[in-house]
């Protein structure tokens, strides 16, 4: 097999020797190569930079058997040619000691070979950051300026994933994903801002206009207001909204609504499938070809779960509105909970985009406002209840009251508890969508567009200290 410049054997060869060696009835291998870039910077002034490369590859071997198909999967990094057999072995016995798979289905066929699958990967460097970092760097000395000091860290992912399968599929998907994480502090260590982005290339990011935003934000924590826990009005902005939503999404699985287990559960049997969730005109979707947001066109699954199976590799994602107009529209399904439910097929998601069709920005919510509380993000969110998707978790870096449409001071942090999807019925103004970084969830899921959200009623179920 030939090799790539660094040595290791190729992607797609690799692949294709991976199936050769299969014995079994099916056999379905995955290869991801990694590549990323990260800066990382404290007291304006960078600290560490990197590049790093791996190779995860990851066998799927089914066996069928009198009682039905049975799977065995087993993934290994690092993995070279002489690596192979013994993974696809491992992979088969698996597949022969496990009881028959309960989401077994063919292996998918049809789907049109990507014609650059036999390419070399994709591959990110230090040279994404080519542009960012002297306005960076710029940056640092306008914050040492203004009493400011900026920390956190940029980093860039491209991961080049190769489907194949022994029904035939050749596919390829190139994912690059960047993130901006910028933490400012006054000299004190008491006053705190935080802003993120989301990026693909980290030619659309500004680390002038973040270091700007910060500097207003630690202008208004010098004032400090005390408030005790309660309902509040409160601005949840975009990335908050991201949080929530990706949250609410993980729990979308129509197999544990329709066995009465989650929030879509409809009470006495059924799902809420068709049923109203906002009064506002609320649409949340996901689109593979969402410009600025491109996800994966076809499943790739590593395993099997309530919202994904390793029979459905390949399976084209279509374009899917999960709440329409406000109404709960879609759950997710594998072609086997599909069956199961009689829901119509929907895979899972690999952006989410909310809208309503509010063109107001956050600032403009902002002067709106007679009274309310202005968050800059949520943390350590967590399931309380999944009947009704009561989540707990706490505000952090900033919050803000508001009165008479201006920022008056910075407020303690507070703990919250409440549900997204109840969230969204009461929610009684939505501003104008954009691409966000939800903070909690942007090691699992970045690619995101948001609007800002008015709820009148915001839940801050106690006083957090120390955050």
């Amino acid at each position: 097999m030939s090799t790539l410049s660094n040595g290791r054997t190729k992607p797609h060869e690799i692949v294709e020797r991976a199936l050769e060696l299969s014995t079994a009835d099916g056999c379905v291998v995955i290869a991801d190569e990694e590549s990323t870039a990260n800066l990382r910077w404290a007291g304006n002034a960078l600290t560490t930079n990197g590049v790093t490369r791996g190779r995860t590859l990851t066998v799927i071997a089914t066996v069928d058997g009198k009682e039905g198909t049975a799977s065995g999967v087993v993934s290994r990094s690092a993995v070279t040619a002489a690596d192979l057999e013994p993974l696809v072995r491992a992979a088969e016995a698996a597949a022969r000691g496990a009881g028959p798979a309960e989401d077994a289905r063919p292996l998918v066929t049809g789907t049109p070979a990507s014609p650059d699958f036999t390419d070399a990967p994709a591959e990110t460097s230090s040279a994404v950051f080519a542009d960012f970092a002297p306005a960076l760097g710029e940056a640092f000395a306008r914050a040492r300026a203004g009493g400011r000091e900026l920390y956190g860290f940029a980093n860039h992912e491209l991961v080049s994933t190769y489907v194949g399968t022994s029904t035939g599929l050749r596919l390829r998907h190139d994912q690059p994903s960047g993130t901006l994480e910028l933490n400012a502090k006054s000299p004190d260590r008491q006053r705190s801002a935080w802003a993120g982005r989301s990026t693909r290339d980290f030619k659309d990011v500004d680390p002038a206009a973040l270091d700007a935003e910060l500097a207003v934000r630690l202008g208004w924590a010098e004032r400090r207001i005390e408030l005790p826990a309660g309902r509040y009005e409160t601005l949840l902005p975009p990335t908050a909204v991201a949080d929530l939503l990706i949250y609410q999404m993980w729990s979308a699985a129509a197999r544990d609504a329709t066995e009465g287990r989650t929030v879509f559960s409809k009470p006495g049997g059924g799902t809420r499938l068709g049923e109203r969730l906002s009064g506002l005109p609320l649409t949340l979707r996901s689109d593979p070809h969402a410009p600025g947001l491109e996800s994966a066109p076809f499943v790739i699954a590593h395993s099997s779960g309530d919202d994904a199976s390793v029979f459905d590799n390949g399976l084209p994602v279509p374009a899917t509105e999960w709440i329409l107009d406000g109404e709960l529209n879609r759950l997710t399904t594998t072609r086997h909970s599909a069956a199961l439910t009689g829901m119509p097929l929907s895979p899972g998601f690999g952006n989410l985009i909310l809208d309503a069709g509010g063109e107001k920005s956050l600032e403009e919510m902002v002067a709106n406002t007679e009274r309310g509380l202005l968050l800059t993000c949520l943390w350590y969110i967590r399931e309380v209840d999944p009947a009704t998707l009561l989540l707990t978790g706490l505000t952090r870096d900033g919050v803000y009251l508001v009165e008479n449409g201006q920022v008056v001071g910075e407020v303690n942090n507070f703990r919250f508890n409440e549900s997204p999807v109840d969230l969204l019925s009461r929610a009684s103004e939505a501003g104008r969508t954009e691409k966000t970084l939800p903070r909690e969830w942007s090691d699992w899921f970045t690619r995101t567009a948001m609007p800002a959200l008015r709820v009148p009623d915001f839940n801050m179920s106690s006083v957090s200290r120390g955050v």
